[in-house]
Protein backbone atom coordinates (compact mmCIF):
# COMPACT_ATOMS: atom_id res chain seq x y z
CA UNK A 1 0.00 0.00 0.00
CA UNK A 2 1.36 3.38 -1.01
CA UNK A 3 0.62 6.40 1.17
CA UNK A 4 0.66 10.08 0.26
CA UNK A 5 -0.20 13.27 2.16
CA UNK A 6 -2.14 16.09 0.50
CA UNK A 7 -3.18 19.37 2.19
CA UNK A 8 -4.21 17.94 5.54
CA UNK A 9 -5.67 14.70 4.13
CA UNK A 10 -3.96 11.37 4.41
CA UNK A 11 -4.91 8.91 1.70
CA UNK A 12 -3.76 5.39 0.98
CA UNK A 13 -3.98 3.54 -2.30
CA UNK A 14 -4.76 -0.19 -2.08
CA UNK A 15 -3.57 -2.89 -4.50
CA UNK A 16 -6.74 -2.64 -6.63
CA UNK A 17 -6.20 1.11 -7.16
CA UNK A 18 -9.00 2.33 -4.82
CA UNK A 19 -8.28 5.46 -2.80
CA UNK A 20 -9.20 5.10 0.86
CA UNK A 21 -9.67 8.18 3.03
CA UNK A 22 -8.27 7.75 6.54
CA UNK A 23 -10.39 10.46 8.18
CA UNK A 24 -12.33 9.12 11.12
CA UNK A 25 -16.04 8.61 10.67
CA UNK A 26 -18.30 9.55 13.58
CA UNK A 27 -18.88 6.70 16.01
CA UNK A 28 -22.60 7.40 15.93
CA UNK A 29 -23.86 7.71 12.37
CA UNK A 30 -27.11 9.55 11.79
CA UNK A 31 -29.50 7.48 9.71
CA UNK A 32 -30.74 9.15 6.55
CA UNK A 33 -34.31 10.35 7.01
CA UNK A 34 -34.25 10.16 10.82
CA UNK A 35 -35.93 12.88 12.85
CA UNK A 36 -34.13 14.67 15.70
CA UNK A 37 -36.31 16.52 18.23
CA UNK A 38 -35.02 19.18 20.61
CA UNK A 39 -35.90 19.14 24.30
CA UNK A 40 -39.23 20.80 25.06
CA UNK A 41 -40.94 21.76 28.33
CA UNK A 42 -44.71 21.38 28.72
CA UNK A 43 -46.81 24.41 29.78
CA UNK A 44 -50.59 24.55 30.34
CA UNK A 45 -52.58 27.54 29.06
CA UNK A 46 -54.17 29.30 32.05
CA UNK A 47 -55.66 32.39 30.38
CA UNK A 48 -56.15 33.77 26.86
CA UNK A 49 -55.22 37.47 27.07
CA UNK A 50 -55.97 38.67 23.52
CA UNK A 51 -54.86 38.94 19.92
CA UNK A 52 -51.57 40.55 18.92
CA UNK A 53 -49.53 41.18 15.78
CA UNK A 54 -50.16 43.68 13.02
CA UNK A 55 -53.10 41.67 11.69
CA UNK A 56 -54.11 39.87 14.87
CA UNK A 57 -52.48 36.64 13.69
CA UNK A 58 -51.07 35.70 17.11
CA UNK A 59 -52.82 35.12 20.43
CA UNK A 60 -51.22 36.13 23.71
CA UNK A 61 -51.70 33.62 26.55
CA UNK A 62 -50.58 33.12 30.14
CA UNK A 63 -49.23 29.61 30.69
CA UNK A 64 -47.90 27.70 33.68
CA UNK A 65 -44.72 25.64 33.26
CA UNK A 66 -45.40 22.02 34.25
CA UNK A 67 -41.89 20.55 34.28
CA UNK A 68 -38.19 21.37 34.39
CA UNK A 69 -36.14 24.04 36.11
CA UNK A 70 -38.87 26.72 36.03
CA UNK A 71 -41.71 24.47 37.22
CA UNK A 72 -44.85 26.38 38.38
CA UNK A 73 -43.61 29.64 36.81
CA UNK A 74 -46.31 31.60 34.92
CA UNK A 75 -45.23 33.13 31.59
CA UNK A 76 -46.86 35.33 28.96
CA UNK A 77 -46.33 33.89 25.46
CA UNK A 78 -47.49 34.61 21.91
CA UNK A 79 -49.02 31.62 20.11
CA UNK A 80 -50.04 31.18 16.47
CA UNK A 81 -53.02 29.07 15.56
CA UNK A 82 -56.09 27.96 17.48
CA UNK A 83 -55.60 27.80 21.26
CA UNK A 84 -57.87 27.56 24.29
CA UNK A 85 -57.59 27.37 28.08
CA UNK A 86 -56.30 23.97 29.18
CA UNK A 87 -54.22 23.26 26.07
CA UNK A 88 -50.63 22.13 26.61
CA UNK A 89 -47.84 23.99 24.79
CA UNK A 90 -44.38 22.48 24.31
CA UNK A 91 -41.89 25.31 24.87
CA UNK A 92 -38.29 25.18 23.66
CA UNK A 93 -37.23 27.76 26.25
CA UNK A 94 -38.80 29.19 29.41
CA UNK A 95 -36.79 32.35 30.04
CA UNK A 96 -38.09 34.82 27.45
CA UNK A 97 -41.52 36.35 28.07
CA UNK A 98 -43.67 38.22 25.54
CA UNK A 99 -44.35 41.94 25.99
CA UNK A 100 -47.65 42.81 27.64
CA UNK A 101 -50.46 43.97 25.36
CA UNK A 102 -51.06 47.69 25.70
CA UNK A 103 -54.46 48.89 26.88
CA UNK A 104 -54.60 51.43 24.02
CA UNK A 105 -55.84 49.58 20.97
CA UNK A 106 -57.29 50.51 17.58
CA UNK A 107 -59.77 53.37 17.67
CA UNK A 108 -59.11 54.28 21.30
CA UNK A 109 -58.21 57.85 20.36
CA UNK A 110 -54.72 57.92 21.93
Amino acid sequence: MAQKKMAGKEESVSEDGKVENKRRVKEEEVKKGSVHFTQAIPARVEEVIGRTGTRGEAIQVRCKILDGRDQNKVLRRNVRGPIQVGDVLMLRETEIEARALSKAGRGSGS
